[in-house]
């Protein structure tokens, strides 16, 4: 089936070849990338999830609030090309898979309220530990990639620590601000950070090129 299609057709359970009837779904294609087919499912689907690891009600999103989240999508899918020609040489991240679990669960007031939004998304944990470990890979990566060239030398820091750190202090009124030697470290990674998030839309861009990359309205 090509991928200029609007519409994906999903083969229930009964298996692969089997002629569709109109009780089936149709789901329409968002997105693709190469012969990865992105569908508003999935788009809804992670736009849900995103909710739920946020803390956040699970709501209905907006047309643009969707948008956004395919365009997420279609970067990981960008992304997950370039981890399979590295396979064999990335870590594992089940544990630090299970660490963002647990760092999900502090964000609800209660275990109750937890559960009560887990059942609400209608994931299992398995299955959001598996896209944590898909999130945790893309980081890795990105960071991999980027820090090289997000380097920051010592003039930076000592800008933000005066013009942003020293005044965010005051701003709060806190006690005087501890000196620079004991945050530099600290404000190092803060403007790395900062510069491989400014970097990143252009090595998205840089991934595109030879892609078969389209994208369709919802």
């Amino acid at each position: 089936m090509t991928l200029s299609i609007l519409t994906l057709i999903l083969v229930m359970a009964r298996g692969l070849g089997t002629p569709a009837t109109a009780a089936e779904v149709v789901d329409r294609v968002v997105a693709s990338v190469d012969n990865t087919a992105i569908t508003q499912t999935d788009v809804e689907e992670q736009y849900r999830l995103e909710q739920f690891l946020n803390g956040q009600p699970l709501e209905t999103a907006s047309e643009s609030a969707l948008e956004r989240v395919r365009d997420r999508l279609i970067n990981q899918a960008l992304m997950e090309q370039e981890v399979e020609a590295e396979a064999g040489n990335l870590p594992d991240f089940s544990a630090q898979a299970e660490k963002a679990w647990e760092e999900v669960r502090g964000k609800y007031a209660s275990e109750e309220a937890f559960q009560a939004a887990l059942e609400k998304l209608g994931m299992s944990r398995q299955e959001i530990l598996a896209r944590l470990q898909v999130q945790e890979r893309m980081l890795y990566l990105i960071d991999e990639r980027l820090r090289p060239a997000a380097w920051v030398d010592l003039s930076e820091i000592e800008s933000y620590y005066r013009e942003t750190f020293v005044s965010e202090y005051k701003r709060r009124g806190d006690s005087k601000p501890p000196p620079l030697e004991e945050v530099e470290s600290q404000i190092r990674e803060i403007l790395i950070q900062k510069k491989i998030n400014e970097l990143l839309p252009d090595w998205m861009d840089e991934l595109r090129t030879g892609r078969r990359v389209k994208v369709y309205s919802f």
